[in-house]
């Protein structure tokens, strides 16, 4: 996997919709590229595309296609943009451009080549991305990808489990869930496991420093229940600045229905920062249930925190 390459074209229009004209250098400010229709304050400012797509679209449509014909500000070369993830980076000299976008809703008859051959390769090849710091961009420029991790810490509370008493299941079992929903898409996932006492200083001191080292997620599993040694949502909750109680409230309602004992669970969810932070109960059971409703909205949360109105 290759995360360095050249840019083959860059190119801007006036208005959308349009085919874009190739330009010798593009200027980069905090709303996108200057004199390019897709400038503003939005997520969208920059299109990338790979020639290697566009050359294979040509060979199938037997059509030479010039750059800017599928409204792409910059065309490169040499890195597979279909392994790009949201919140990736490109580096192109000083500029650098945060991935907000894979593909779009097509323009049908609005566009160009659509309206020509039938298909386009933008609404699922194309890359939109943000301006993170502004510069000027060539052809024959170096462009380097710089991939981000998703960042998961998984924590489990257990006075027996950390004494080595017995194996932990419950956090090996998120792992697994996690792993498993994220295995056809295209996030970097990064899931780190760890194992703590009942012990309310070491799980904030955990969670302060997930937060400070920048996670995404993190899953605790044990202590919500009634019990005195049951102190991990009041701890999680310290961590976060705002409480999203819909996922919860769902999930007890959903399988306290027929499970009673479900509706003694003081789970919690929230954010903090960027950081989304979930309390679960220990068993595997209850973290099969609770998983299968959070992973629902997760990725959504994502772009929430990150500023992507992305529906």
């Amino acid at each position: 996997m290759s995360t360095k390459g050249e840019v083959v074209s860059v190119n801007v229009s006036e208005a959308k919709g349009t085919i874009k004209k190739p330009v010798a250098e593009i200027v980069i400010d905090e709303n996108g590229i200057l004199g390019d229709a897709h400038a503003g304050r939005w997520h969208r400012q920059v299109s990338l595309l790979d020639q290697e797509s566009i050359e294979t679209f040509a060979r199938q449509m037997g059509r030479e296609i010039g750059p800017g014909e599928f409204a792409e500000n910059i065309a490169t070369r040499g890195i597979r943009l279909a392994d790009v993830a949201v919140l990736d980076r490109f580096r192109i000299g000083g500029v650098e451009l945060e991935v907000t976008q894979i593909g779009k809703k097509c323009h049908g008859d609005d566009c160009v080549i659509f309206r020509e051959v039938g298909k386009c390769v933008m609404p699922k090849e194309g890359i939109f991305t943000r301006v993170v710091r502004g510069g000027k961009v060539r052809a024959n420029d170096a462009i380097e990808w710089l991939p981000r991790d998703l960042a998961f810490r998984v924590i489990t509370l257990s006075d027996r489990a950390f004494a080595g008493e017995y194996a932990d299941k419950s956090g090996p079992k998120v792992k697994e869930l996690l792993e498993a929903f994220f295995s056809d898409k295209r996030w970097h996932a990064k899931i780190e496991t760890v194992i703590l006492p009942d012990d309310a200083a070491r799980l904030r001191n955990e969670l302060a420093g997930s937060r400070d080292g920048g996670a995404d997620v993190v899953i605790t599993t044990g202590g919500t229940g009634v019990g005195p040694r049951d102190i991990t949502p009041e701890v999680v909750s310290e961590v976060c600045d705002r409480i999203i109680p819909g996922i919860m409230e769902n999930i007890r309602v959903k399988f306290g229905s027929k499970k009673p004992n479900a509706l003694l669970s003081r789970s919690v969810a929230g954010v903090g920062g960027t950081m989304q932070v979930y309390a679960l109960p220990g068993s595997v059971s209850a973290v099969e249930e609770y998983m299968a409703e959070i992973l629902k909205t997760m990725e959504h949360i994502i772009f929430m925190l990150h500023r992507l109105d992305i529906h």
